[in-house]
């Protein structure tokens, strides 16, 4: 029989086995450099200590007064199953609200069997993603984590596997690496609103998903078979980013955001498109930061810069293709849309002119500010 809630009713499962995503996620994740224990002993007190050191020099390049405490959020430095489990609960905080009220609004076509059997799928399907995902993954700043103001997430073994692949000094690209996602903490200290800014936007893009799911399996499939066609292409060409990877090809082989080119509602078009815009000022303000410390602080940081771009080449087809599902190379191409972004903006009206950005949601560059920064400058009055 059907558990019962306290309203006497049937009780549908969640539509997505969170535990089971995280399980599978663990249990996929693939093994990490040998290391003795030793070694990860000084890995993981190395990286503490050069995140501590990177925010003085936030600081210094941002000129943002919220770099100088961040004692409210957590520094953690993980594994790779530990970064997959704390992005489940993330995502479980996301989209959870979401998942509910489309069970309490399509209960009458959902029974706990046809939930629950749902939700195995799909918790499975996260859980295949974050395996993947896990060993990709540098550092992430978490600003959803439960209970918690924040946390900082450094994948040890990640961050020394990368740095084995590119030879570049262990010192150097440890600390580049947490100037980046320490900017991330800074951004949203500064911006104390744009958790739950980004957490509305993001909810309304779900519900909006979740409220057409009828029409959306269809699109689901549509997108499947071009990435199928895709995948031939992109295993007999070698093109890491694709046939077009410039604005020019956008739309193609699953479009800018791999499976997220099935949205066709307009308002759900403008949602995607605001959190493009949001996402690509981030990652692009970001790495203006982790590029500007000078060979005083990062002697081998025009080095690093070269070998982490060029390493894209060597990914295998199946990789190349799985980037292209998840519509990772659309998310490259938003850090260097940002970058450039920053970098016009810092360049005509100076830091404390683009921290505009931080004030308020109605600051924030739209997707067509972000191709054309003059437009957001005007916008704002500098």
């Amino acid at each position: 029989m059907d558990s019962m809630d306290a309203n006497n009713s049937p009780k549908i499962p969640s539509l997505v086995n969170w535990e089971l995503a995280a399980n599978t996620a663990a249990r996929l994740t693939p093994a990490g450099p040998r290391m003795a224990h030793g070694e990860i002993t000084e890995v993981v007190a190395n990286l503490r200590e050069l995140a501590d050191q990177s925010v003085a020099h936030v600081h210094r390049i941002t000129k943002l007064d919220a770099a100088r405490d961040l004692r409210d959020s957590e520094l953690l430095v993980v594994d790779r199953a530990s970064w997959s489990k704390a992005s489940t609960q993330s995502f479980r905080s996301l989209l959870q609200p979401s998942l509910d009220e489309l069970a309490r609004t399509r209960a009458d076509q959902l029974n706990a069997a046809t939930a629950a059997l749902g939700g195995t799928v799909t918790g499975a399907q996260m859980g295949t993603i974050l395996a993947f995902l896990s060993s990709k993954v540098l550092g992430q700043y978490d600003p959803f984590a439960e209970s918690s103001a924040g946390r900082l997430l450094l994948v040890a073994p990640n961050i020394v596997s990368v740095q084995q692949e590119l030879n570049v000094d262990p010192q150097d690209f440890r600390l580049w690496v947490c100037l980046h996602e320490q900017t991330h903490r800074v951004q949203f200290a500064a911006a104390p609103w744009l958790k739950e800014h980004m957490r509305e936007q993001i909810g309304k893009l779900t519900a909006g998903l979740m409220d057409k799911a009828d029409t959306l399996a269809e699109r689901l499939g549509a997108a499947a078979r071009n990435l199928g066609q895709s995948a031939k292409a992109v295993s007999s060409s070698g093109n890491d980013d694709g046939a077009d990877a410039g604005p020019e090809g956008q739309g193609k082989q699953g479009g800018p955001g791999g499976v997220l080119s099935v949205i066709q509602d307009p308002e759900d078009q403008a949602i995607l498109s605001h959190l493009t815009a949001v996402m690509s000022l981030l990652e692009g303000h970001a790495n203006v930061v982790m590029d500007a410390v000078g060979p005083d602080i990062v002697p081998t940081v025009k080095t690093i810069r070269q070998r982490f771009n060029a390493r894209g080449k060597n990914r295998g087809a199946l990789e190349k293709w799985i980037r292209q599902i998840l519509g990772l190379d659309a998310k490259m191409r938003q850090y260097s849309d940002g970058s450039r972004f920053v970098r016009a903006v810092v360049d005509k009206v100076g830091m404390e002119g683009f921290n505009r950005v931080w004030e308020g949601p109605e600051c924030l560059p739209t997707e067509e500010e972000i191709h054309d920064s003059s437009l957001w400058t005007a916008r704002m009055g500098l």
